[in-house]
């Protein structure tokens, strides 16, 4: 499968989560959805990712809002299912809530 194509699915089950969260009550708002380069190093250095070869990079990641009653949610507990319905849409999709190492709730990509 092509970069492109890799792409294209990972956008679909974007929507598909997007609309999932909505019909559980949050308010979806966009977050980092692509990243350059160079914006990726400062992360880096500052200790907002522990890799270089983010898949924001390569537009198969992206970082959402979640919102109830106008505030920010983080929380595990409410997240939680958003990230299993990620993981679940295709076995390529990663929650960054699973990370091992850095917690990262907000963050969906596409592993390639």
């Amino acid at each position: 499968m092509r970069l492109s194509e890799h792409q294209a699915a990972f956008l679909l089950d974007f929507c598909k989560l997007v609309q999932y969260a909505t019909s559980l009550g949050f308010m979806v708002t966009p977050g980092e959805l692509q990243r350059t380069l160079e914006q990726q190093e400062i992360y880096f250095k500052k200790g907002r990712s522990k890799t270089m070869r983010s898949n924001h990079i390569r537009k198969l990641a992206g970082d959402l809002n979640f919102l109830k009653d106008g505030k920010l949610v983080y929380s595990a507990e409410e997240l939680t299912p958003l990230g299993e319905y990620w993981c679940a849409l295709n076995p390529l999709n990663r929650w960054g809530g699973n990370f091992s190492k850095f917690k990262d709730r907000p963050h969906f990509e596409r592993n390639v």
